[in-house]
């Protein structure tokens, strides 16, 4: 299937029901909303479509809702927002992988487990490592390697599976590389949100035509193909440095292994 360039979300949008929206790189930048898209989700509300936010954020869905509050985003947009936090926290709080856990990432991420900071405790003494992202003020990668490599034996639970993001224009790692290099050492990863199917089962219905919009080929678009639903690649978000033509863009969903049925520059209404 070749993928064909949208002009505008109008031309295709009667043909769905709902429409599942990645947020960071469709929807802002870490820094703020973007006007195209918040414009295209307005005109999708005001027609009566069901609109999902789903987010790859290691954090619970409040502390999110709370961001894109700060971001300016209205109420009326918030009812149906996911993270990939929390649907790890439904586990954790389930005890799936044992009590104690290390925390690797960033102080800003406690509030996944703020319920839960006496199961708080050392790499040597955790059952698993909840991993949410790099410390803060450590972005050397070879750091982690040699933090982790001698406990490949817990497992990692990573909390969002994408590698990389964009924080305006700089780039950041995400907890996804530190589940990577896990796995490299020989470690096992287990991974909540896109592209994996439990998120996607937690706020889909299966009776609607769903349409996925994202910027990620690894997470937004493989997952769309995982449930076999419609898809629209942004190219402006994690991609951006490498497409400059439209050729490009082919190459890139083979070499991610994915298909997407459309793309766009940004969301365009």
């Amino acid at each position: 299937m070749k993928i064909k360039k949208l002009d505008h979300l109008q031309e295709i949008y009667d043909a769905y029901d709902a429409f599942l929206i990645d947020l960071w790189g469709v929807m802002h930048n870490g820094i703020r909303l973007n006007t195209s898209a918040m414009n295209a989700v307005k005109e999708l509300e005001d027609k009566g479509k069901r609109i999902i936010f789903l987010s790859n954020a290691p954090r619970p869905t409040k502390a999110v809702v709370k961001f894109l509050k700060k971001l300016n985003m209205e109420e009326k947009f918030l009812k149906n927002v996911l993270t990939s936090g929390e649907v790890a926290l439904d586990f954790l709080k389930k005890n799936k992988f044992g009590e104690k856990f290390y925390h690797l990432g960033p102080q800003r991420d406690d509030s996944l487990f703020s319920d839960r900071k006496k199961n708080k405790t050392t790499l040597q003494k955790c059952d698993f490592i909840l991993c949410t992202g790099l410390f803060d003020e450590e972005e050397n990668l070879k750091y982690y390697e040699n933090l982790l490599k001698d406990f490949t034996k817990k497992k990692l639970i990573c909390t969002n599976p994408d590698l990389i993001v964009h924080r305006g224009r700089e780039e950041e790692y995400c907890a996804g590389k530190i589940a990577e290099i896990f796995e490299s050492l020989g470690g096992e990863a287990i991974y909540f949100g896109k592209p994996h199917k439990e998120v996607y089962l937690s706020c889909l219905y299966m009776n609607q035509k769903t349409l996925v919009i994202g910027d990620n080929l690894k997470t937004d678009i493989k997952g769309a193909n995982n449930m076999n639903l419609d898809s629209v690649f942004i190219t402006s978000g994690i991609h951006r440095s490498k497409i400059n033509n439209e050729e490009v863009i082919e190459k890139l969903l083979k070499e991610h292994n994915v298909s997407a049925n459309y793309f766009q520059t940004e969301l365009i209404w």
